[in-house]
């Protein structure tokens, strides 16, 4: 099994792929709540902890959506970069220790055009990815708010699903390259 991570500190999405690349579990863990960087991390490592003992099967890999890694006008700043930094790393040490794997990390445009999603210039990908997935991903249902936005979550699922499935993609070529 595979398991592929969209690492956020409000709200962090996860999705589980069985060996043939199909959803095992998908979810996310809203720590919007939790305003300690401490206390968020420790409420990451209870959930993956809990996933892991409801997973059937031992989690082989683990993928995890690359952290931003320079500044982009009109985004993230330089604290929010380091913050998401540290985390990205708190929560990859947790999955190496509870895995007993290093996990691999993959750049959100990589992964998108390993698993064949193209965002046209000037639309925003997030929103492309939601409905790829929701196009593309059988029982991947989506909960809306009462304006039809996507509730809170549901982004993230679809970003941890395509980091999921570009780690199971990127294993199977590597397959057939040592065949």
């Amino acid at each position: 099994m595979i398991l592929g991570l969209d690492i956020s500190t409000s709200i962090t999405g996860y999705t589980i792929l069985d060996d043939k690349g199909e959803i095992y579990e998908i979810g996310h863990i809203d720590l919007r709540k939790q305003k300690n960087f401490f206390d968020k991390a420790r409420t990451c490592r209870d959930a993956i902890a809990a996933i892991d003992k409801r997973s059937t099967s031992w989690i082989k890999k683990v993928y995890i959506e690359q952290s931003l890694q320079s500044f982009r006008s009109g985004f993230s700043s330089a604290h929010t970069l380091s913050l998401l930094s540290r985390f990205n790393g708190v929560l990859s040490w947790i999955c190496s220790d509870l895995f007993d794997t290093d996990p691999e990390y993959i750049g959100a445009t990589t992964a998108r055009k390993v698993v064949g999603i193209k965002v046209p210039r000037g639309k925003k990908a997030k929103e492309i990815v939601l409905q790829f997935v929701i196009d593309n991903v059988p029982g991947f249902d989506v909960e809306y708010t009462r304006h039809g936005n996507p509730k809170a979550g549901y982004v993230d699922r679809s970003d941890s699903y395509v980091i999921a499935k570009a780690g199971w993609i990127r294993e199977r070529e590597e397959a057939k390259d040592t065949d």
